[in-house]
């Protein structure tokens, strides 16, 4: 009965992971809610802060607010004005941000020696 139980729990300790995976997967989700972590920004300074394509922003800003990790707000200015920042959900990976940039600084020192 133990066996299963703990194997239960390795399953959704599994799919969890999946889960995260496939919301903060790719070369430039985590670049964006690192850019958005300090304050609230445009199209614009994303793009030049993180260095993409505004094509592959676009798509990548449209994945994350389809997750609730980014909100997308619109002001009624003109010229229009488009920012972005981080939702609750998305403010929670801060903790989970802080460990995985310390093992990539920690990668960093031993890999490459910096």
């Amino acid at each position: 009965m133990a066996k299963a139980i703990k194997k239960e729990t390795c399953q959704y300790r599994l799919m969890a992971g999946k889960d995260a995976m496939e919301v903060l997967q790719g070369k430039w989700r985590i670049p964006i809610i690192i850019s958005l972590t300090d304050e609230d920004k445009r199209f614009g300074e994303i793009q030049r802060e993180i260095g993409i394509s505004p094509k592959m922003l676009s798509q990548e800003l449209k994945a994350l607010e389809e997750n609730k990790i980014i909100s997308r707000t619109l002001y009624d200015s003109m010229p229009v004005t488009v920012e972005y920042s981080l939702t609750p959900l998305g403010r929670s990976t801060d903790k989970l941000l802080d460990e995985f940039l310390k093992w990539g600084i920690h990668f960093r020192n031993e890999i490459v020696g910096r």
